[in-house]
């Protein structure tokens, strides 16, 4: 890669500029829910048809409660070429109809609508980086494999084993997510999210006549909710939220039964085992209660392993030669990422440049389009990794 091909690039897309925003605004229009099939069926019917005129093979895995996952292949390749990984997700959080009340609009350089930032604007990066290499006739030694999710606001949960197997026989893996903060960094590592329930099995008694006779699920639970804000060690990454909590038949009934629904969120694997051994730990304070624990931690973390690293200095010489001096974070939030991280080289927060993800601005920098799908087809033009630096296998 040099600054001579980075400016062609880069002028190329800045002459697609409308063509990209009219996908986009095509993509945004097509709402889609998680739990949405029509929606999903729609938007990813749409995707397939562009994706195969850039002559790609594409198979729709259908979902059996969402709209089930697009992978696609380029139809003529170097089969002893290695595979690099783009992931994205067509779904939002986003109920149908939403576009009534936020509809897609351009004004001042920016450009707004529900699911534009988190992540439409990077599923047309995806497409139109590699029409970029197509109309300019480059050759990539590392041949690309899309993988486009419709449950990923959701868990993944149907899609995740795509995801593993193809990170799995993958070089590096790219995931389209939008960046982070307004200056557009990078995501070199995310927190592993937990979610756990405790559930509060008590005594139930008629609270007037017979109040010593009952134990109260509720009281129960109360103990263990301090317990687990106790936990909270947010200087270390460590974040445990009791973000949901029911219980009780009546008011006038010492309640038998109780939950809480925990949010939990750390940094590293290590930390994530401690944490589910202590929360696996809790036990009744209260005579005649039992707390019935289940969950743990469903995304392990994206860590800054050797390798990960790797890609990320790729991406800031990448940036370099397109004038930009990109900077990195770490996401509390989790994403496919920190599946492809466990067994290949992964780099997220590669969309486009905004603010508002879940949030009724949420928007993108129009300028920043082309700009960020810039950077992710001098990534694709790269070498394998194993040609730009001796990392160790981590997985």
């Amino acid at each position: 890669m040099n600054k001579q091909l980075a400016t062609m690039i880069c002028d190329h897309l800045k002459l697609k500029q409308k063509e990209m925003q009219d996908f986009l605004i095509q993509l945004v229009e097509r709402e889609s829910p998680s739990l949405n099939l029509k929606g999903q069926h729609a938007i990813l019917s749409l995707l397939q048809n562009k994706i195969e005129a850039l002559g790609f093979y594409v198979f729709l895995m259908p979902g059996k409660e969402t709209g089930g996952y697009l992978y696609a292949r380029p139809l003529q390749r170097d089969k002893k070429n290695p595979i690099q990984l783009l992931i994205g997700h067509c779904d939002t959080v986003w109920d149908i109809n939403t576009l009534n009340d936020m509809p897609v609009l351009q004004k001042n350089g920016i450009m707004s609508g529900p699911g534009i930032y988190d992540m439409k604007a990077g599923l047309t990066q995806m497409i139109f980086a590699i029409q970029t290499l197509q109309e300019l006739s480059l050759e990539l030694s590392v041949s690309p494999v899309i993988l486009v999710n419709s449950d990923e606001e959701i868990g993944s949960k149907e899609s995740t084993r795509a995801i593993k197997r193809l990170a799995k026989i993958s070089n590096r893996s790219f995931i389209l997510e939008p960046p982070l903060g307004l200056d557009g960094k990078l995501k070199t590592a995310r927190k592993g999210v937990g979610r756990f329930s405790i559930i509060v099995r008590g005594k139930a008694a008629h609270a007037g006549l017979d109040p010593t006779k009952g134990a109260s699920a509720i009281m129960e639970l109360s103990h263990q909710i301090q317990q687990l804000f106790a936990m909270n060690d947010l200087d270390n990454g460590i974040s445990v939220n009791v973000g949901m909590i029911e219980g009780g038949i009546s008011a006038n009934v010492i309640a038998p039964l109780s939950k809480a629904i925990v949010d939990v969120r750390v940094l590293t694997d290590t930390d994530g085992e401690f944490i589910t051994k202590k929360i696996y730990g809790l036990k009744p304070s209260l005579q005649n209660t039992e707390i019935i624990i289940e969950g743990g931690i469903g995304r392990p973390p994206m860590e800054k392993t050797s390798r990960n690293r790797a890609l990320w200095r790729l991406a800031k010489i990448s940036g370099s030669l397109l004038g930009l001096d990109l900077q990195e974070a770490t996401a509390g939030g989790g994403s496919d990422g920190n599946t492809t991280s466990l067994y290949t080289p992964t780099l997220d927060g590669l969309g486009t440049t905004g603010d508002g993800a879940h949030a009724k601005h949420e928007y993108i920098f129009e300028d920043k389009l082309s700009e960020r799908t810039s950077l992710l087809t001098l990534l694709l033009l790269a070498e394998p990794m194993d040609a730009i630096s001796n990392y160790h296998n981590e997985s």
